[in-house]
């Protein structure tokens, strides 16, 4: 039996975060999930924090401890996404306010020093929101570069291009800083892009699959999806709404999923026009170091497979 993958989980919950936190809780064999770090994103740090807290909550999980992260990004003004997530970025189910609270320490010191006392190389980093907690742990203690077993991302794009601006994807966009310092940290990273996650479709009948487990978790993720696909269903014209933050886990879980190479990726931080855009390497045309193994390509199909069946594992 393989050891499970000790995780952090860097997150800003949004409907899509709370489906891969879900697959994280719903896979403990796999994957032991030592904490969780909220961001601000997708909306504010206050909102993200307390969604946190009510899905560990959901998924019978309060002992997962939860820490609030940074609440701007880098330099610049925070950017949100309340258009896309609703006012408390996780509209859609009816879930209880939290019984459980936060952790009293920060979580950029929290990420640094689980990864100081770990043995190196042992801990996984799953960022599902801007990069602002990583980027600020790596400028706080460096040394932590070289203890990351891997950091896989979702965020970025490359031949999807941009969701937020015609050039750059949400994520990278709200802290183009943070991100430009996490990918010349050195440590191994793996990015699920919009390349890969607009492929991961959830269409109505895929839905229906995961309302149909009948349990409190399936219905939950069947609300939080409907509620936010209305947006990119609007915008994109597709059969169902891209499912972004969960390629992450399933990664962990099922690599045979997912296709992609081993590419020089950049983040563009200084142009007015292309600012947070995501260059990959695809064509290895610079000669510069391998840095990231980009993903392209997913399967629908097993993916949704696999959330679906753990999704049923929870209450």
């Amino acid at each position: 039996m393989p050891m499970s993958r000790k995780i952090i989980i860097d997150t800003d919950p949004g409907q899509d975060d709370a489906v891969a936190i879900l697959l994280a809780l719903a896979s403990p064999e796999e994957i032991d999930v030592l904490g969780i770090v909220a961001v601000a994103g997708n909306v504010g740090l206050h909102h993200n924090a307390n969604n946190a807290l009510k899905i560990v909550e959901l998924a019978g999980r309060p002992d997962i401890p939860v820490y609030a992260g940074c609440a701007r990004p880098m330099r610049r003004h925070l950017v949100t996404a309340e258009h896309v997530h609703g006012d408390t970025g996780l509209n859609g189910p009816d879930l209880p306010a939290p019984k459980t609270a936060l952790q009293t320490r920060h979580g950029v010191d929290y990420i640094i020093d689980t990864l100081m006392t770990a043995e190196p190389k042992t801990v996984t980093l799953c960022t599902l929101g801007p990069l602002t907690n990583i980027g600020m742990a790596l400028v706080k203690q460096p040394e932590i570069a070289d203890r990351i077993a891997e950091i896989i991302m979702m965020g970025g794009a490359y031949f999807e291009v941009g969701n937020i601006t015609p050039a750059a994807e949400f994520n990278i966009y709200v802290d183009p800083e943070a991100a430009d310092v996490v990918l010349r940290c050195g440590a191994p990273i793996t990015m699920m892009p919009l390349d890969v996650t607009h492929q991961i479709q959830s269409t109505p009948d895929r839905l229906a699959a995961i309302r149909a487990i009948g349990n409190r978790t399936g219905t939950a993720v069947y609300e939080m999806l409907t509620f936010s696909e209305g947006f990119d269903l609007r915008k994109y014209g597709w059969a169902g709404a891209p499912l972004h933050d969960p390629t992450v886990i399933a990664y962990l879980l099922r690599p045979d999923l997912f296709d992609g190479r081993l590419c020089n990726v950049t983040i563009e931080t200084a142009s007015e026009l292309t600012v947070g855009m995501t260059v990959a390497d695809y064509w290895h045309v610079t000669g510069k170091a391998k840095t990231v193994q980009y993903m392209r390509s997913g399967n629908a199909e097993g993916f949704y497979a696999l959330l679906t069946e753990r999704l049923a594992r929870l209450p």
